[in-house]
């Protein structure tokens, strides 16, 4: 396994990061914990150090039953152990975006306790909360960072501008961005964003929910949250399938399956420090580990990326 330093951090993450989403039963249905946590071990046996969660899957499930995963291996000091905050499923049947000083302290200290530990590496905001001044924030971080209880803070799903807006106020380590072969947008100003002020980038959806992992059928139907969604139906899923079987031709020339060509694609990008890989049995991971030995060649990466945009272009299209 590849480590790389996560921005001006002194965390040394793998270059793949265990994605604990798949603990979030309203986005994914209900997914056996037995399974899962035999998958977080062995990640740790093939050196995957680098594990990120967030208090909002499965309104704490995913911490909680990390925690218990930690205490039962004593395994937690051997993962860079990365979190997030920011709904506020606490106060309510409704939730809503909460990024206030007083929450932060809470959610802080609910982590910790649903996580069994006594800091986080890596504590992260999920998403951009308009009505919550960034010094705010600043000032929340600072509390914790002087606990002791957090040592690095970054940011998910930011553009330039509102990271901006909190770098004034707080050290901002790293951005967690949606990017795969079927996600490129923050190529164009997130990602050279975080390459000339060295944030590390931890992307996530790396195979687009699954759909680049090659192993659907024209017959397959989604009974989640991919129903509704863009490209998971109808004639465009199909023509993903095409391209799916292309490029799979190019996978097999580099010795390679469809979901390591499809993560290896993303490892390439200078800009992204670790890959997040959604897991929910060991197979899932043992399988996928080979796409961090090395970088695509220039021109394959090229080739497999317009082989996308131009199946992406088309399946939109046949939506309308």
């Amino acid at each position: 396994m590849q480590y790389r330093r996560l921005g001006t951090t002194d965390l040394q993450v793998s270059r793949l990061c265990f994605g604990c989403w798949q603990l979030s039963p309203a986005w994914w249905g209900d997914v056996p914990v037995g399974p899962w946590a035999d998958a977080v071990k062995a990640a740790l046996d093939l050196g995957v150090n680098f594990i990120d969660t967030a208090d909002a899957y499965g309104d704490g499930l995913a911490e909680t039953e990390l925690g218990k995963l930690f205490q039962r291996e004593g395994c937690r000091d051997k993962f860079v152990v990365a979190t997030k905050f920011f709904w506020n499923f606490s106060s309510g049947p409704a939730r809503f975006p909460d990024t206030t000083r007083d929450y932060i302290l809470r959610a802080c200290e609910a982590s910790l306790r649903r996580l069994q530990t006594d800091h986080i590496d890596l504590y992260q905001i999920h998403a951009w909360d308009p009505i919550t001044r960034p010094d705010e924030v600043g000032a929340a971080f600072a509390q914790l960072k002087r606990e002791g209880k957090v040592r690095w803070f970054g940011v998910s799903n930011l553009n330039p501008e509102q990271m901006d807006l909190y770098r004034a106020h707080f050290e901002v380590s790293s951005l967690q961005p949606p990017y795969s072969l079927l996600a490129r947008d923050i190529e164009a100003r997130e990602l050279p964003y975080c390459l000339r002020h060295n944030l590390g980038v931890l992307n996530y959806s790396s195979l687009h929910r699954g759909l680049l992992g090659g192993r659907y059928t024209a017959d397959t139907k989604f009974d989640d949250h991919r129903a509704k969604a863009p490209l998971f139906s109808g004639a465009g899923f199909k023509i993903i399938l095409a391209a799916l079987d292309e490029a799979r031709g190019i996978a097999a020339g580099f010795g390679l399956t469809m979901p390591q060509l499809a993560v290896r694609w993303v490892l390439t990008n200078p800009a992204i420090t670790s890959a997040i890989v959604g897991v929910k049995k060991p197979e899932h991971i043992t399988g996928i580990v080979k796409a961090a030995e090395a970088r695509l060649p220039q021109d394959t990466w090229h080739h497999v990326a317009t082989l996308f945009k131009n199946a992406q272009t088309a399946a939109l299209a046949a939506r309308d």
